[in-house]
């Protein structure tokens, strides 16, 4: 059945395919597992280099969105469909409109398995959590037999949604190269706490592709400015970054309990 199985990454930006989720994208690649990935926006406000240079948003854009279609071949994602929602304002979408589109391509490549961020954001970016909650309700949509939209596509009902789970050694590691990962939002500051052992349910072994994510995380050229640091840590943090994907089972048609998952299709093997 492996050759039948499906995995759908659904995230915010450019590059999120990558450093969130390249170790699984490209595991399951390895393995015959059809990949897909849904991104919101092209990450026009993603700009590292002088201001002067900034190319403004439809052509950084353009650049991103070639950058994730390189760093996808990298990693062997089968299709790449963009939401085409602004970088920093997916928060502020209509909700039935987003919800319609995910729901659409969930009824199209009809995945067994869903990956998008957690609850959190990670580190509180509202693109980020937008992207979880749109997410969450589509998976609802695109099963619903009285939907709305896409009548010509039949329901899909998707087995398993996974939330990111970086743990708080992972957002240490970030903390050591990039400083303080904090957002100031509403008057406020967000930063990533990282999700406690308790509640991981799922850990990955990645550390076979690690080579294959730092690829295709070389492809996002633009980012380069800000990631460069990661190239010179020692290999032992290179394991702590890509060794190992940890995730939080948000729901699942197919198993459940506390003993830890070593496989995002655990319940879907025959």
């Amino acid at each position: 059945m492996t050759d039948t199985l499906k995995l759908m990454a659904i995230l915010a930006h450019p590059d999120d395919e990558s450093l969130g989720t390249g170790g699984i994208l490209a595991k399951y690649a390895a393995e015959g597992i059809e990949t897909s990935l849904v991104t919101a926006t092209r990450g026009e406000r993603g700009w590292f280099g002088d201001e002067h240079e900034y190319p403004g948003l439809e052509s950084l854009g353009q650049i991103r969105e070639a950058e994730l279609h390189a760093a996808a071949e990298v990693l062997g994602i089968r299709s790449v469909d963009f939401l085409g929602y602004l970088d920093g304002e997916l928060d502020q979408a209509h909700p039935a409109e987003v919800v319609a589109k995910i729901a659409g391509h969930l009824r199209r490549v009809k995945p067994n398995v869903v990956v998008t961020f957690g609850p959190d954001g990670s580190y509180g970016h509202p693109d980020h959590i937008a992207i979880s909650q749109f997410t969450a309700a589509a998976i609802i949509e695109a099963a619903s037999l009285d939907s709305l939209y896409f009548r010509d596509l039949t329901p899909h009902s998707v087995a398993k949604l996974y939330h990111m789970a970086p743990t708080k050694d992972l957002l240490d590691i970030y903390q050591f190269v990039f400083g303080d990962l904090v957002m100031h939002i509403d008057g406020g500051e967000r930063r990533g706490a990282g999700w406690p052992d308790w509640q991981i349910t799922t850990q990955i072994d990645t550390w076979a592709d690690w080579r294959t994510v730092w690829k295709a995380v070389c492809c996002h050229k633009t980012q380069l400015p800000a990631y460069h640091l990661l190239e010179d840590l020692p290999e032992e943090q290179h394991k702590a970054l890509w060794g190992c994907q940890t995730f939080y089972r948000a729901f699942s048609l197919v198993n459940g309990g506390r003993t830890v998952e070593h496989d995002l299709f655990e319940g879907l093997r025959f």
